[in-house]
């Protein structure tokens, strides 16, 4: 049996992980995601991977990280990590490692991962997201993973769902990471988003559900796989919310029926999906091109 080093970068936590050919997760590890400027906090990223590492011998190392990003990773500008602007991830990891390195974006990690071992294993057609400090979208489509012009196809965090709504960090506002992201919840409620009471915990489903319900009428998908702290955290007042908002969105015929379910890797799905990444880049079968 053979390892990948799983790296997993988000705007609260960075995790990295071990994890074998076959999904396990043999050894794991997690700090907050805090650095005075870009090189602090890839020190702090650089120590934590080599803690994980020792005593096993990874073939090779994936890594899902929040975007926007260009192709490959090779430079990184997470919204929620301001201490990254175009920062030399892939290189700068593949240097301290000495590993062969392959980057995504963080959802779309959490896609491969799904589809590898997951929720949508043996699908073809699925959207996954993570709902957490941010949120963010992968989609695969006949089987593949969809890349786009730049890499950063899927940000469906970015999709217009408020009018007029509050400002989101891209610039724009009414997005839905705007409205429904811990950041955002935190920022609207006053308090973190986990203490949430019930009525922000189904708006929050609401808004998620009217996105993926855009989305399963532009693309014909019939699942959407949701992750991720405020989404797994919220439990059943938010993926029932999510159902009925994606119900009363998706009216027309081809759409209607579209589910959307939870992650089947629960809190591992970042760091699964993050070695599907690697695994997928050292040419391994993970079931999604």
């Amino acid at each position: 049996m053979e390892h990948v080093l799983a790296v997993d970068v988000g705007g609260t936590k960075l995790a990295a992980a071990v994890v074998s050919d076959g999904g396990a997760v043999v050894a794991r590890e997690q700090v907050p995601t805090a650095g005075a400027d870009g090189d602090a906090l890839f020190g702090v990223l650089a120590d934590l991977v080599e803690r994980v590492a020792e005593g096993h011998r990874p073939v090779g190392c994936g890594v899902g990280c929040g975007g926007p990003m260009s192709r490959g990773g090779e430079l990184v500008s997470p919204l929620n990590i301001p201490q990254w602007r175009d920062f030399p991830l892939r290189a700068a990891l593949a240097d301290r490692t000495g590993l062969e390195v392959h980057v995504d974006n963080d959802a779309k990690a959490l896609a491969l991962g799904e589809g590898w071992c997951g929720a949508a294993r043996g699908e073809t057609d699925y959207l996954a997201m993570v709902v957490s400090t941010g949120v963010g979208g992968g989609l695969v489509l006949d089987g593949r993973l969809l890349d786009g012009a730049s890499g950063n196809a899927g940000h469906i965090g970015h999709l217009n769902i408020v009018p007029d709504g509050r400002l989101c960090a891209c610039g724009s506002h009414g997005c839905l990471e705007a409205e429904a992201s811990g950041t955002a919840i935190a920022a609207i409620t006053g308090r973190p988003a986990a203490e949430a009471d019930d009525d922000r915990r189904r708006r929050t489903g609401e808004l998620v559900g009217r996105a993926v319900g855009s989305v399963t009428a532009l693309l014909d998908l019939r699942l959407a796989v949701v992750a991720g702290s405020v989404a797994l955290g919220y439990g059943e007042t938010f993926f029932a919310a999510a159902q009925r908002s994606l119900d009363e969105t998706a009216r027309i015929g081809f759409a209607r029926g579209a589910r959307i379910v939870p992650g089947g890797l629960g809190d591992a799905g970042p760091l699964v999906g993050a070695a599907a990444v690697g695994w997928r880049g050292l040419g391994r079968d993970v079931g999604v091109r």
